[in-house]
């Protein structure tokens, strides 16, 4: 029997990458035949491949546009609890350009008009919340940790003379890592290669790559780091 043709290699891959989503379950106590049934359901509805916990609920599934893999709160992180629910209300556009994890508690609330455009290969850790009305733009390779929050609405209006009307939109670069606990608001902008320390509040729009910005409000502390 010849064990090394591309047919074999293709089952092979196959295989495996059921036995680490097995895994991958066992250990966040996730439901497997959950996630195969409701993935396979999905797939053949809606031709996406997304795996989901069974706490998970998305409204909205129809408006996300996928590339590739989504995984929604099957990773494991030692502080959730298997029942803690996910929560997605996608009334505008999540695209999401290749492989990525959405962390078990995060709530996303996308509107009727905004926009969210994610990357290849990155993740968003748990208990983290994405209320976006306007435009939200993430890079590939970015590291969210987990209950962070992004928000481009002030909901209510204050008014005063010769008050200016600001772009709202938020934009993350490729390779960018956000620490716990960070607040990301309306009108800014994160370069590639960036790392924001835990417990910034970001608002407005920085130029420098490779730089650590931390503080309340953020600013640029030390410029050409790097991260891995």
């Amino acid at each position: 029997m010849e064990f090394d043709t591309p047919g074999f290699q293709r089952a092979n891959k196959k295989i495996q990458a059921v036995r680490a989503l097995y895994s991958c379950c066992r250990k966040s106590g996730t439901s497997f035949l959950y996630v195969v049934v409701k993935g396979l359901l999905i797939w053949a509805l809606y031709n996406k491949r997304i795996w989901m916990h069974q706490k998970t609920c998305i409204h909205g599934l129809k408006n996300i546009e996928l590339k590739g893999r989504l995984t929604l709160g099957i990773e494991y992180v030692g502080f959730m609890h298997r029942l803690d629910k996910t929560f997605l209300n996608i009334q505008g556009k999540l695209r999401i350009n290749g492989n990525y994890s959405i962390g078990s508690g995060c709530r996303f609330d996308i509107g009727n008009n905004a926009t969210v455009t994610i990357g290849d290969r990155g993740f968003i850790n748990a208990n983290s919340v994405f209320i976006i009305m306007h435009e939200l733009e993430i890079g590939n390779n970015c590291a969210i940790s987990w209950g962070c929050q992004f928000l481009d609405e002030d909901f209510h209006e204050v008014s005063y003379p010769e008050k200016r009307q600001k772009d709202k939109s938020i934009k993350i670069g490729n390779h960018v890592w956000i620490g716990c606990g960070v607040k990301i608001y309306g009108g800014s902008t994160i370069p590639d290669n960036c790392v924001v320390a835990s417990d910034s509040v970001v608002k407005g729009r920085f130029l420098t790559q490779n730089a650590l910005i931390a503080g309340h409000p953020a600013r640029i502390v030390r410029e050409n780091i790097e991260w891995t």
